[in-house]
């Protein structure tokens, strides 16, 4: 039957309705090629479902070919797919998808960041790049004729008779003036890469097949490699080293959704914004946005997320309140957890050995979802002063990539006759877990934790703890100063104490003292000493005798409730914490110097009208230059005092070396 030719006006209620779809449709033009190359791919699958049953012929293998006329200034996307009869353009382009467009733009048109990318409704996106629009398409089924479709951006079309002699349909673009960029090359390639990579059938750009095809997230995880992992990753993300870990998701219930998700080697700060995981709808790139679908503390994760039922043609604001997506949230923190929990059992020092670059996501996730927290709970570790134990050898590794873990960590582990604890990380560095931690704890001591946070800073007070024996937990990341309270209120049994909070009988010399001729110990007058040099209510001076030869002469302790007050403050304020006002000083009277310090002052002798002798001045400066330099161990010397501290101490050596010091 031949095809009249027919000319009609497309019924739309919506005034003015493709100025709207030319401008305010999509975000970024360049769409418009994703949305048509999706639905030439629709099409051959329709076409091969429909042979199948018998219903049309089955053709050669699905093809989409773009081409380049730079004279006419025409962009065309053809597939060799189902094909539309004259009755079939007359119902899914003139009706279906301007109507759809109409209740789309109807329903959200109110809403100032409403549009992000639907799929379905993606032909009249044609319109935003090109001034006239031709559709040129043969049915598949027998007895078919070839029909050509032309519309100009208004509601006025034509229909009738066309050519093509191969079952399938062209979309030929007329582009506006100022969409050129679209008949370059290079263009056109760029965005083939980007949001049809993956696509399961070829797309060819003037002849050449441009796509990969093979999307290993579609695959079954025991038909993959750690290769074909580690080369997907460097594929997506070029020049960023090779994964710590990844995780692969499956499921069709209650939704569909696959993909694969990588811990990166993070060098710096990661988006915990935006993200850097990729968006895709049945292999078409997507969105590299996706914060509503994916926890935060998940956002620096890399990979991809595969799911036709995460709902894209929603504004952003129904899409963080859909409740599937918080379902399919829930879902990949859960396999996140599981994964982690699989390697933690199986290869421990492999867990330990990249357990830096997990520990944000843990502890940050953690902190923000209990569900999770729930998971984690036992993989935490922590940097620890315990010495390592005798480990069984490692049998050597089965040639896997680097990067990847190796499959040798069970036979490795299994050893054992119990967990590793503490875990080497094959670096010299040990790891524990609290619970590791605490079965080590001797009975006096079993509820406190003992940690540092700060090993430079801290070092004074953790050669202290170290020299009796005691065994300190390392928690010297950022996010640690929010974990070590969140621990503390699941463990309200346990005592979390800075290593620099306080001192007990352990590391003190329990000695006696003798008293001078007015009655008064060496501790006494010491603290009279520094509390008249340093003339600060604010300082709490100790007088102590501290166990072991390289004791400091004296050391800072930040009790810690002050010291926790002091960091949240700092955290309102926006500002680094310091050495807050109130702190003490504790003075070693063990030490040489501080001996010496004492024996000066014994010397010394008082001039009239409440002045001082030389000698009492040097005691004084010299128990100011053992408080700074107590300060300076802690960074508690501001910048513009460095350089006062420096003049006043080759001053102070001076005046000793007269002396004959």
């Amino acid at each position: 039957m031949a095809v009249l030719q027919e000319q009609g006006q497309i019924q739309i209620h919506t005034e003015n309705i493709f100025p709207i779809i030319k401008k305010a449709v999509y975000s970024g033009h360049e769409v418009f090629l994703r949305e048509l190359v999706s639905n030439g791919m629709d099409a051959i699958s329709k076409r091969r479902m429909a042979a199948m049953a018998g219903d049309c012929s089955e053709g050669d293998e699905g093809r989409i070919a773009i081409s380049i006329d730079r004279e006419a200034k025409t962009l065309t996307i053809s597939d060799n797919g189902i094909g539309m009869s004259a009755d079939e353009v007359k119902r899914y382009i003139n009706q279906v998808a301007f109507s759809s467009a109409e209740e789309f733009l109807e329903k959200y048109k109110r809403e100032d960041d409403a549009i992000i990318g639907h799929f379905g409704l993606g032909f009249y996106s044609s319109f935003m790049v090109a001034a006239r629009v031709e559709l040129v398409s043969l049915s598949a089924k027998p007895g078919a004729e070839a029909v050509r479709w032309s519309c100009d951006g208004s509601p006025n079309f034509s229909l009738d008779a066309g050519e093509r002699s191969a079952a399938g349909t062209d979309v030929i673009l007329h582009l506006q003036e100022e969409e050129l960029e679209y008949i370059e090359p290079a263009r056109i390639r760029a965005l083939i890469t980007t949001y049809c990579d993956f696509m399961p059938v070829e797309v060819q750009l003037e002849g050449e097949t441009v796509n990969k095809r093979l999307a290993p997230w579609r695959q079954s995880p025991r038909d993959l490699t750690d290769n074909d992992y580690i080369e997907l990753y460097r594929y997506l993300y070029p020049f960023q080293g090779d994964p710590l870990l990844w995780v692969h998701l499956n499921t069709d219930y209650p939704y569909t959704l696959q993909g694969i998700l990588f811990f990166p080697k993070l060098t710096g700060r990661g988006d915990w914004e935006k993200g850097e995981i990729r968006l895709y709808c049945n292999q078409v790139f997507v969105s590299d946005s996706i914060k509503e679908v994916v926890p935060r503390y998940l956002l620096p994760l890399r990979g991809v997320i595969d799911s036709p039922d995460i709902p894209l043609n929603v504004s952003r604001s129904a899409l963080q309140t859909d409740r599937r997506v918080r379902s399919i949230g829930g879902f990949v923190a859960k396999k996140v957890g599981d994964r982690l929990k699989e390697l933690h059992r199986d290869d421990p020092r492999r867990y330990a050995e990249i357990w830096e670059g997990l520990a944000p996501f843990i502890k940050i996730g953690a902190l923000e979802d209990d569900k999770f927290a729930e998971q984690v709970a036992d993989l935490v570790l922590f940097g620890t002063t315990a010495p390592l134990q005798e480990q069984p050898a490692q049998p050597e590794a089965s040639g896997d990539a680097e990067g990847a873990p190796d499959s040798t960590g069970d036979a490795w582990a299994d050893q054992a006759d119990q967990p590793i604890d503490p875990i080497p990380d094959g670096r010299g560095k040990a790891y524990t877990t609290l619970a590791g931690y605490r079965s080590r704890l001797p009975e006096a001591n079993a509820q406190r934790i003992l940690y540092c946070t700060d090993e430079a800073g801290q070092a004074g007070a953790l050669a202290l703890w170290k020299g009796q024996g005691a065994e300190v937990l390392l928690a010297d990341t950022v996010i640690d100063a929010q974990f070590i309270p969140w621990l503390e209120d699941r463990h309200n049994e346990l005592k979390f104490q800075r290593v620099d909070a306080e001192l007990d009988s352990s590391i003190q010399e329990q000695d006696s003292e003798l008293a001078d001729a007015e009655g008064k110990e060496g501790s006494e007058k010491l603290r009279d000493l520094f509390k008249a040099a340093l003339a600060n209510d604010k300082v709490t001076i100790q007088v102590q005798a501290l166990k072991g030869e390289t004791a400091p002469a004296a050391l800072i302790l930040l009790p810690e409730q002050m010291r926790r007050l002091n960091d949240i403050g700092a955290l309102m304020e926006q500002r680094l914490p310091g050495l807050p006002e109130h702190h003490v000083l504790v003075v070693n009277r063990r030490h040489p110097l501080v001996a010496g310090l004492l024996k000066l002052s014994s010397g010394a002798v008082l001039t009239g009208s409440g002045g001082s002798s030389p000698s009492q001045q040097l005691a004084d400066d010299l128990g100011r230059h053992i408080y700074e330099l107590a300060r300076l161990a802690v960074g508690g010397l501001e910048p513009n005092q460095l350089a006062g501290f420096q003049q006043r101490s080759a001053d102070l050596m001076g005046r000793l070396m007269e002396r004959g010091f």
